[in-house]
């Protein structure tokens, strides 16, 4: 068990208890001058205008965040890529049978919301990296799009081929839906908001309350970035050539067919012309109307074009050199570019980063310095594909690996419950740091907060660090370049609604979102200690004996995996095999009988469970070393191989289907996008049926967690 310690004299992973107490004092002296009214001024004048990724309105806020770094003493540069980014021309969406409907596609203006009204160089409501398309078709209601609902709608005798599905948001990351979508052969997908999930079934709708109004439309990008993320021509390279002639059609990331978010308001009456069954229980939504899921006799037309060109990418890199380990760094981020205004996302995190980075930038001019290098990082073009982080990553690749320590991201922030999740090796210091941050409304530790929330709601309160999966800017520091990273902030409490929309604005997040800024602050407050502890510690906070945990835990779920998966098909065979399911057949119902799957095999799992016996006796060993009776030089081989540690769990050809994903222990999913998969190579193989795959990607595994082990071994030993 963690022990994160309590009482008057509080431990801090990686310092001496003396060390402790000045840092302690550091970070009151921290804390003292924060000023919320910044964060109020940067929030109003940032989010007046769009800026999104290749804008006017981003280089302006780059160049600004730039100017503010600079004043506060860190050597600062703007370094520009030119990534893949396309914008609509045309965008037409009309139901030709059986009654005619041209779907708005537009988010009118609110009262009392000053930017709403704002039509120049907004971004209307469209997907990134859709294809250009102009296709016709009957209309299938696909709940929300997912593997698993296709399966269903082939029991039902439904195919989707050369139809067009309209899907929900939610469940998944909408890059999946369309992707899905495209595999089944449907020629276009719509993707809409449902009350149910993101609109009036949740809440009053803005700007009554915060939720989604009829009209309000998810923007966001559709890019297969499981498969990687980044400027869509150039992975594994950083996009530095402006003068490049895009085209898409060799950008294997772009989708296969067109596709384009809509309201609910624009959604229902194309659930209203559906006929067909009625839909499962689980699929209906909050529209007043009876769930059909077709096909037909609704038919759209869905029409769209692009302009494919390469924008401008501006990142904000501002460095505050280390006294005693220079070549040791500590790198912040958070981005910069928004879908129009961006407010909530992502500015209340860029700006907390800005605060916390000024008072680490008065302290610095008071006298004291850090040990280690510190960077601080402002992206654009996250809101499209990680464009701003992905291409910076590629472009130092080698120099980061050789230097970095850890990366702590941010995105956007609000009023509610921490929210950390990372590397396990990072557990302990983020459980500490999160002890020693008081919550401001419950004037509690942010620590006890999350744990008594944990046990309202039934779940166990042990702290444990979920791995990372995908959707902000850590993605290539953790999952490419093995750069044990944090994502961190507050939420929870302040409703949605104005997520990826016209109404992500000043008005909507001073209401909903953190009207006093209390967790803006705490969120400068939480990663200013991270940056501090981790810059200032005698040895490197680092504790692999909690990867050792996480990945047991791991091995023992994808062993459950396979067990459960071949139980479950030996029952489902045996029902089909012994008539149970004739019923099904019956051509008066709407569902067909399954064929029986292939039997599951038994894998062999030996080599992973002897690699996890090796990496828990090499973490037990190197825990026993205490830094603080090493000589200066030992401490710092020490740190050393500690700090290079997590790129042992790297593989060079990668994960199948996907190389740039090199990260044999934590991946987003290749069917759920954000979400995370651990052990990806294996898991996803037995989720997948391929068993061939499935032991190959045993051994690899293995393979990875030997050379860690290894590793810790010889640092253990001294070496």
């Amino acid at each position: 068990m963690l022990v994160y310690g309590q009482g008057p004299t509080r431990p801090m992973v990686g310092f001496t208890a003396e060390s402790a107490q000045r840092e302690a004092a550091l970070e009151a002296r921290f804390d003292q001058g924060l000023n919320r009214q910044n964060l109020q001024q940067w929030m109003k004048r940032l989010s007046a205008k769009p800026h999104h990724v290749g804008s006017p309105g981003s280089k302006a806020v780059a160049e600004f965040i730039a100017a503010q770094f600079k004043s506060w003493g860190f050597e600062t540069t703007i370094e520009t890529f030119y990534p893949l980014f396309p914008t609509p021309k045309t965008r037409l969406l009309e139901m030709v049978a059986p009654t005619r409907f041209t779907a708005k596609i537009e988010e009118p203006a609110v009262a009392g919301d000053e930017t709403s009204s704002i039509k120049d160089g907004n971004l209307p409501v469209y997907h990134a990296y859709s294809t250009d398309g102009d296709v016709t078709g009957d209309l299938v209601y696909v709940n929300y799009g997912l593997p698993d609902d296709y399966r269903k709608l082939r029991e039902m005798g439904i195919d989707v081929k050369g139809k067009i599905v309209l899907a929900r948001y939610g469940a998944s990351w909408r890059g999946i839906k369309p992707k899905v979508a495209a595999e089944n052969g449907a020629a276009g997908c719509l993707i809409y908001s449902d009350p149910a999930d993101d609109g009036y079934v949740q809440g009053d709708v803005y700007p009554q309350g915060p939720y989604r109004p009829a009209q309000g439309a998810q923007r966001g990008s559709v890019m297969d970035m499981p498969v990687y993320p980044g400027d869509p021509l150039t992975p594994f390279q950083a996009a530095t050539d402006k003068n490049r002639a895009p085209d898409p059609k060799q950008a294997p990331t772009v989708t296969k067919i067109p596709v384009m978010p809509i309201s609910y308001g624009d959604a229902e009456p194309l659930l209203r012309a559906l006929a067909g069954p009625v839909a499962p229980a689980e699929w209906r939504g909050g529209l007043p109307l009876t769930y059909h899921v077709g096909p037909g006799p609704a038919k759209v037309h869905l029409k769209l074009e692009f302009d494919w060109k390469l924008a401008p990418t501006y990142n904000v890199v501002a460095k505050l050199t280390g006294a005693q380990q220079p070549d040791q760094w500590i790198l912040r981020g958070n981005h910069h570019d928004g879908w129009n205004f961006g407010a909530a996302d992502p500015l209340s995190g860029m700006i907390s980063l800005m605060e916390e980075a000024r008072m680490v930038g008065e302290l610095a001019k008071s006298g004291w310095r850090p040990a280690r290098t510190m960077v601080y990082l402002a992206w654009d073009g996250e809101e499209p594909a990680l464009l701003g982080s992905t291409e910076w990553g590629e472009a130092h690749a080698a120099e980061l690996q050789r230097h970095a320590v850890a990366y702590v991201n941010s995105d956007g922030t609000s009023r509610g419950f921490l929210r950390v999740s990372g590397a396990a090796s990072l557990e302990l210091f983020s459980a500490q740091t999160a002890r020693d941050l008081t919550d401001p409304q419950t004037r509690v530790s942010t620590l006890e907060r999350w744990q008594a929330s944990r046990k309202v709601a039934r779940r166990p309160a042990d702290f444990h660090l979920e791995p990372l999966g995908s959707g902000s800017d850590y993605t290539v520091f953790q999952h490419h370049l093995g750069i044990p990273s944090l994502n961190i902030g507050f939420g929870g409490e302040s409703g949605g609604g104005s997520y990826h929309s016209n109404y992500d604005s000043y008005d909507h997040y001073v209401r909903f979102g953190d009207p006093d800024f209390q967790y803006m602050l705490a969120t400068a407050q939480l990663g200013g200690r991270m940056m501090l502890r981790l810059a200032n510690a005698d040895w490197l906070p680092l504790r692999v004996e909690a990867t050792a945990l996480a990945v047991r835990g791991w091995m023992n779920e994808v062993v459950k995996l396979a067990d459960d998966l071949r139980v479950e098909t030996r029952r489902k065979n045996e029902l089909i095999r012994s008539g149970a399911m004739k019923l099904a057949a019956d051509p008066r119902k709407p569902y067909n009988v399954p064929e029986p799957e292939s039997e599951v095999p038994f894998l062999n799992f030996a080599p992973l469970q002897n690699a996890v016996a090796r990496l828990e006796l090499a973490t037990a060993a190197i825990t026993k070393v205490d830094p603080a009776k090493l000589t200066a030089g030992q401490r710092l081989a020490l740190d050393e191989r500690l700090r290079a540690a997590e790129q042992k769990f790297l593989r060079a050809d990668g994960l199948p289907r996907r190389p740039w994903f090199r990260h044999v222990l934590q991946a987003p999913g290749f069917y759920t996008g954000y979400g995370v998969k651990t052990l990806p190579g294996i898991r996803e193989a037995i989720e997948q049926r391929y068993w061939k795959e499935a032991d190959e990607q045993i051994a690899f595994t293995a393979e990875a967690l030997i050379v860690y082990a290894q590793w810790l071994e010889r640092a253990a030993g001294g070496e």
